[in-house]
């Protein structure tokens, strides 16, 4: 593992237009896994306790908001459409 980054780091100074590249893919694949975590731990259609809370998606009350971004939305506006389960 060493050996190959140091083979990385001795081809970015022999290239140094190759600095940008590697930090915006950096970033990129960082920004996707901190959003597929957020995903999996935050979106009410994923249950990862199936025993005590198997619907949580029932559980969420109308105002609230679980989305990433509101575009010109009031949540504390809405009401309930459905029955309670």
């Amino acid at each position: 593992m060493s050996s190959m980054l140091g083979m990385v780091a001795k081809q970015l100074k022999s290239h140094p237009a190759l600095i940008p590249l590697f930090i915006f893919i950096g970033g990129g694949a960082t920004m996707s896994a901190l959003y597929l975590g957020r995903l999996a731990l935050r979106n009410p259609d994923v249950s990862w306790d199936r025993k005590n809370n198997p619907e949580p998606w029932n559980n969420l009350e109308p105002t609230q908001q679980y989305k990433l971004f509101k575009v010109n939305m009031d949540y504390s506006k809405l009401k309930k459409n459905g029955p309670d389960f």
